[in-house]
């Protein structure tokens, strides 16, 4: 679909059906290293059938071109409705549905079924991000689209979002900071005592059970440990009364094309795998992305979770470590809240002006959370 903003001769923008119609190496070069905005990690969403036909999820990524050269791109969904998303806009949809009108399908531009905060307009130059917004409004007022969101942007391309005045929605998460630290008792030492010393009693308690713990790298995954990660992965769905978002074949594909960015920690009991969690990482940052369990352990959640990753963080000098979506038990430790947002373009105006109100509403509550969440911080008085 080619739109048709106010550009320069030499420059088209357009909305494509598939992540394969997009050469690889010019997209990644836009994402920066970054493992879940890599060409390898969107289009396995793709061939695997996590998104595409059936799911709600329809591909369609925005680029800009000069030359036949890649100089703007952004992941972009249409979606037919709001899951997997992690910033919850079911109240909007119900609202419009309560007025007669169709709040689906919307624009999306997120990196499916993961909470994690990166760049999403992929540019070096300011002008094209501008001019992808641009698009992106041009493609809501063409096709008669409710609105168009982006989720979990990094700060760099919020100057445009801003600028064009869409609306912004804040959130908290929690990351972990490895402050290069020597070894994971040189961490517990920043904590209080109590806090310390809840984490001790965790971990005693289930090494005095014989549980034992792999790490086991992208090149290391053999076929039947992702068979049992995708047991475990997909047993988290079924104990919600849930469908598992991701297929089996997504995993076996990153394992294959982006080894080098994927962790699987597995838990065991007598040689015998009893939990399973998988971590995407890079030099700078870990994510901590999906776990599950066929066997229920008290406390086991935690320390594969987050006591296993902080662990290799420590260990490869990662200096951070994205917890994901939720859970206030993250603070108690050693995880910090920090911000997140999500920008909105709302084609009706009334309907713009009343959410408007209710993100102000909103956002003011969150800055309380976010105080409150600072005053009960983990770590020792200075």
């Amino acid at each position: 679909m080619l739109l048709k903003p106010h550009t320069p001769k030499n420059i088209s923008v357009e909305l494509l059906s598939s992540l394969d119609e997009i050469d690889a190496k010019q997209w990644n070069a836009l994402a920066d290293g970054t493992p879940v905005l890599s060409h390898e990690f969107l289009s396995a969403l793709e061939h695997s059938g996590s998104v595409g036909q059936g799911t709600g999820w329809s591909p369609f990524p925005l680029v800009v071109k000069q030359h036949n050269q890649l100089i703007g791109a952004m992941p972009m969904y249409l979606k037919s409705h709001s899951y997997g998303e992690y910033v919850f806009d079911w109240a909007w949809a119900e609202a419009y549905q309560r007025s007669g009108l169709n709040y689906y399908p919307k624009l999306l531009s997120a990196i499916p079924f993961s909470p994690i905060t990166s760049a999403r307009l992929l540019a070096k130059d300011d002008y094209v991000k501008s001019l992808m917004v641009g698009a992106i409004e041009d493609a809501v007022r063409q096709h008669k689209l409710s609105s168009a969101h982006v989720l979990f942007p990094g700060d760099a391309c919020a100057a445009q979002f801003e600028a064009a005045g869409w609306l912004k929605r804040t959130g908290v998460q929690f990351r972990w900071h490895n402050k290069k630290y020597a070894n994971f008792e040189e961490f517990l030492a920043t904590l209080s005592h109590d806090k310390r010393k809840k984490i001790h009693q965790e971990r005693r308690k289930i090494q005095h059970m014989g549980v034992t713990y792999k790490w086991i790298k992208g090149t290391e995954i053999t076929t039947n440990d992702w068979d049992f990660f995708y047991q475990c992965y997909a047993n988290t769905y079924h104990e919600h009364h849930s469908t598992p978002y991701l297929t089996r074949a997504f995993f076996t594909e990153i394992g294959n094309t982006m080894p080098n960015n994927v962790l699987l920690m597995v838990a065991q009991t007598d040689n015998r795998p009893i939990a399973s969690t998988l971590n995407i990482y890079n030099e700078t940052t870990l994510y901590g992305r999906y776990w599950g369990a066929v066997e229920f352990i008290s406390g086991l959640h935690f320390e594969l979770c987050y006591y296993q990753a902080q662990q290799f963080c420590i260990a490869e000098n990662i200096e951070y470590f994205e917890g994901g979506a939720q859970g206030e038990h993250k603070l108690a430790r050693g995880f910090e809240p920090r911000p997140t947002c999500s920008y909105h373009n709302i084609a009706h105006p009334d309907f713009k002006l009343a959410i408007q109100q209710f993100l102000l509403r909103e956002q003011a509550a969150i800055a309380a959370y976010v105080s409150e969440l600072e005053e009960r911080a983990p770590f020792k008085s200075a």
